[in-house]
């Protein structure tokens, strides 16, 4: 196997027709790349002219280290890490992909430098996480909800639980609308995000030109979409930034709750996100709704009453009593 980097157009016809994140695409990829520290590299294996795996990195050479981060923190991007698409059923052939893979990004980033920091929150359709744990990185699992929306509508309501789906019938009966926003209730959404995080004493590391550049550059390739309830004077009461990959629609920023004429709202906006998934709009290939916040226990409460199955994912970073003190020099941020 070759380890080599591409450009953002060789990586475009590289990724594959499903199992990466949102912010594996290149439209995000390049706005991460204007904003984020580091500098944006793109590895491939390649077998052959064939490539059978790919890992977006940012290396940021400091003077106390260096970082070696896939996302980098503090844009809010739930998973990025290494993607592995060999096509061998055989087990040993894909294991085999995926340990040469992994060696060979390793040792070309130096990650077993003394001064330097690895991290990677890897996606949802990444299995094996073994080969960096045998480079003796540590390895945390993380979970999130995924709702599969293949069923009609009115199936998939009848998996919710019971509060649920009185909640969102009292929602529809409210005077409210629920609609797509422009880039004005995007910004509104992103401020009432970032004004609850404040009040819960939490930090929020996205900044509005990011998300602004993120969703503008997503929304031209039908990749982003803000989802609003507007009150009987046309004011936002809440919303929702959709985000969108080939598998699912993630809920990304927004849904604080709100309550209007005595009901919470934010139900009747994941219903109309799930409607419109059911029918195919914006994404056909689009099966499932990433609902996000299974790894807060407060916020499991209400996303479980969706019925969505657990789906795991890895993290995997440097180890030892020297990084744990790396990362509070390098200042990372809660994504």
């Amino acid at each position: 196997m070759d380890i080599t980097r591409f450009s953002l157009d060789e990586w475009d016809d590289a990724l594959p027709d499903d199992g990466f994140e949102v912010f594996h695409q290149p439209a995000a990829l390049s706005v991460l790349d204007d904003h984020a520290s580091g500098d944006l590299r793109l590895y491939a294996g390649v077998k052959g002219e064939t490539p059978v795996a790919l890992f977006p990195v940012f290396v940021d050479n400091r003077s106390v280290g260096t970082t070696v981060l896939s996302p980098p923190p503090g844009f809010a991007v739930p998973r990025l890490g290494p993607l592995v698409m060999s096509r061998s059923p055989k087990r040993r052939k894909q294991e085999k992909v995926n340990n040469e893979f992994a060696e060979g990004v390793l040792d070309d980033v130096g990650a077993d430098g003394s001064l330097t920091l690895f991290r990677a929150v890897c996606p949802t359709a990444y299995p094996d996480p073994r080969p960096y744990v045998w480079s003796d990185f540590s390895l945390d699992t993380s979970f999130t909800y995924r709702l599969s929306v293949t069923e009609s509508p009115d199936d998939i309501l009848k998996s919710f639980s019971k509060s649920l789906r009185r909640e969102i019938r009292d929602g529809e009966d409210l005077d409210v609308t629920v609609s797509y926003g422009d880039e004005d209730a995007t910004k509104t959404v992103f401020e009432q995000t970032r004004d609850r995080y404040a009040e819960q004493d939490r930090v929020f590391g996205p900044t509005w030109p990011y998300v602004r550049d993120l969703t503008q550059s997503l929304a031209d390739e039908n990749r982003c979409r803000t989802y609003v309830v507007r009150s009987p004077d046309g004011d936002v009461l809440s919303g929702v930034i959709v985000l969108y990959s080939n598998d699912a629609a993630h809920y990304w920023l927004g849904g604080t709750r709100t309550t209007y004429d005595g009901t919470s709202v934010n139900s009747l906006l994941h219903w109309r996100i799930i409607q419109d998934i059911a029918d195919d709009d914006p994404v056909e290939s689009v099966t499932e709704y990433d609902l996000m916040g299974a790894n807060t226990e407060r916020l499991c409460q209400y996303k479980s009453k969706f019925g969505a199955a657990l789906a795991p994912y890895y993290t995997l970073e440097s180890a030892g009593l020297g990084m744990q003190v790396a990362k509070t020099a390098y200042q990372f941020l809660e994504q």
